[in-house]
């Protein structure tokens, strides 16, 4: 009964958000399918990026025309591979961009008098896939020596991680420059934490311009990859669950014996039920309380945020859950405008040789 009853109410919520928000999502060119294109009415035009910065999908059509055809088939590789590849390298993109602007200032290494972004608490031994990138960003130099900006190789590989995960595809908007610095304090502040609450997540995406609605939307990026029980070990004791909310005590129960046994080092599916493959599969378990990161399952419990956030959370979720296309569709939408976050106007970049370090120093 309290299935059918949840059931129901997942159904209302979705049809009626749905409903509401019909007239303003551009499907002209747009398939949920995997691979298929994503268009969200980019027709070609240009977007500023901020700072000085023009993007387009056609940058590199003259320049270097291989160049999506490279970093495609070395996504393909690494993920045939390893494929959990496929989230770390789309999880690199996430944790570039919210860092002054998607500007490949976390692919920087530390150097004497320079820190860079990867020893940052939401990086350090988390983020990975860095080898991956050096491979392609070699393969680039070759073909088209100092012209594919490390930044754009980011977007190109989150894009094509979650094609090659079964997700939608877009027309990837470059012409980005990289940074020749890196932001430290930056990266601990900006970054959300695995254990932030809703109000805390919606707060952060704001910080760099991005809405709520972006936040449910990219959050569903955890359909795929890992995260260790250090991560989610909050979630054991009911954290990011309201206080009405029915958990699935078989599902804490298996983390809690998985985090036991390793002390602690063991890793996760952030999707149990298809961890693999990028769908929808995410939004279903937040409402069956099987959310693997606190800040995750809080999506499904949003209480504590008053007013239309709360409401606009929790119809999301609801409409990602009842229906894949709508989820694709939004969150094609979203990494567009994640993907346009820029430095500060005035702040000058270049197209780094090397990944790993400014050119100065190459």
């Amino acid at each position: 009964m309290a299935h059918s009853t949840t059931l129901a109410l997942v159904v209302l919520m979705a049809l009626s958000f749905s409903a509401a928000s019909a007239t303003t999502v551009n499907k002209s060119c747009i398939t949920g399918s995997a691979g298929a294109a994503v268009s969200i009415g980019y027709g070609g035009a240009r977007a500023s990026a901020g700072a000085g910065v023009s993007l387009g999908a056609d940058v590199y059509r003259t320049t270097c025309p291989r160049a999506e055809e490279i970093v495609r088939a070395a996504v393909g590789r690494a993920v045939a591979a390893d494929p959990r590849m496929a989230a770390s390298l789309l999880r690199l993109h996430f944790h570039d961009c919210f860092v002054n602007g998607c500007d490949g200032s976390v692919l920087l290494d530390d150097k004497p008098f320079f820190i860079g972004e990867k020893t940052a608490v939401p990086n350090a031994n988390s983020l990975r896939g860095f080898e991956v990138i050096d491979a392609i960003k070699e393969e680039l130099e070759r073909e088209c020596p100092e012209t594919v900006s490390c930044a754009d190789l980011l977007a190109i590989a989150a894009r094509d991680s979650v094609v090659v995960s079964g997700g939608p595809s877009w027309e990837v908007e470059v012409g980005r420059k990289d940074s020749r610095t890196a932001s430290l304090q930056g990266a601990n502040i900006n970054l959300p934490a695995p254990t932030s609450g809703v109000a805390t997540l919606v707060q952060r995406f704001r910080n760099v311009g991005l809405s709520a609605k972006d936040m449910v939307s990219l959050s569903g990026a955890h359909t795929i990859g890992k995260a260790r029980c250090t991560s989610f070990s909050a979630r054991l004791s009911g954290v990011g669950v309201s206080s009405g909310a029915s958990k699935d005590q078989t599902f804490l129960q298996s983390l809690q014996q998985l985090c036991t046994a390793s002390a602690g080092s063991a890793l996760a599916h952030l999707d149990l039920a298809t961890p693999a493959t990028f769908d929808n599969q995410y939004y279903i378990n937040l409402l069956s309380g099987d959310g693997l990161l606190p800040s995750d399952q809080a999506l499904a419990s949003s209480s504590a945020v008053a007013g239309a956030d709360q409401d606009l959370v929790a119809s999301l979720v609801a409409t990602y859950a009842f229906d894949a296309s709508v989820f694709f569709q939004d969150f094609a939408e979203s990494m567009l405008r994640m993907g346009r976050l820029a430095p500060s106007v005035g702040t000058s970049g270049e197209v780094r040789r090397n990944c790993r370090v400014v050119n100065s120093s190459s």
